[in-house]
């Protein structure tokens, strides 16, 4: 069991006393970079649990670092911000060893209230990223949105998916050592969608099992950061994503400015929207 927490001591020390019910064997929380002292609150409440302490390597980076420090064949990978079910960790390792070709499965992820995340999902087509970028605020159930989110979807039936929320999903050690883990070229955002291209490109699936739960609080590391940092690293991922497993032909390469001016143009009109209406949204989950 790896989480992965930065700036989130209270989150994660909740995320820690949810385990044991869980059915968490080995834990390591990898603390990268925080000043609130949650290495040491981890540590005096935890003293079961280890503790790595480093620089803020991202979300990705934190996570490889802390699986190449366990052993199970079965590896649990969550944000500091996550609360388990009782039985959820022993439900998501179950699943996963039943299917012997799956390298990933997730839980399903509600928010606080009960509503439900779109944590499993299909990789979009430009036209349904595009429809939902640009209409998302303005029209949040339209098509193409629901689409991106897999809104379409019956949360309460196991299916398979192209990509898991990186906030909490089970991996199968001998898959994600295959594929090198995270990428750590992702800081922050897309690293889990980059991880389901390549665990799927390597012959593996990947399955959204919902008899295994977790509450997410959804933002917690970057909630005291600017706004324009997050949508802006998003930016930046999301252009990563593109030249490694989209830019495959030379007009595709060709495109790749005229994305990247359109991602600064989303970045813009966001920032632009939610000054006007005084509502902020985490880039967490879009």
């Amino acid at each position: 069991m790896v989480v992965v927490s930065h700036q989130t001591r209270a989150q994660a020390l909740t995320c820690l006393d949810t385990l044991a019910a869980a059915g968490a064997d080995e834990v390591v929380v990898v603390d990268t970079g925080s000043t609130d002292g949650t290495a040491a609150a981890v540590r005096a409440a935890h003293p079961d649990v280890r503790v790595l302490a480093v620089d803020n390597l991202g979300f990705g980076g934190g996570a490889n670092l802390g699986v190449a420090v366990t052993r199970a064949p079965v590896v649990v990978v969550c944000n500091a911000d996550v609360r388990f079910v009782p039985g959820s960790v022993a439900e998501l390792a179950a699943r996963l060893e039943e299917h012997h070709d799956v390298a990933a499965v997730g839980p399903a992820v509600t928010y606080p209230d009960g509503r439900p995340q779109a944590s499993a999902r299909r990789l979009p087509a430009p036209a349904t990223a595009i429809g939902h970028a640009v209409l998302s605020r303005l029209w949040s159930g339209n098509p193409w949105t629901v689409r991106y989110r897999a809104g379409d979807t019956d949360p309460a039936r196991p299916r398979e998916a192209d990509w898991l929320s990186g906030c909490c999903l089970a991996l199968r050690r001998e898959a994600f050592d295959a594929v090198g883990g995270f990428d750590p070229g992702y800081f922050l955002y897309v690293e889990d969608v980059d991880l389901g291209v390549r665990l799927r490109a390597g012959g593996w699936r990947l399955r959204y099992e919902p008899s295994a739960r977790v509450v997410h609080e959804v933002g917690a590391s970057t909630g005291t950061r600017r706004r324009a940092w997050s949508l802006t690293t998003h930016a930046r991922s999301l252009d990563r994503f593109y030249g490694r497993h989209l830019a495959t032909t030379p007009a595709r390469r060709l495109a790749r400015p005229f994305l990247r001016l359109g991602l600064a143009g989303w970045v813009g009109v966001t920032l632009l929207l939610e000054r006007a209406t005084g509502r902020g949204h985490s880039t967490t989950g879009e």
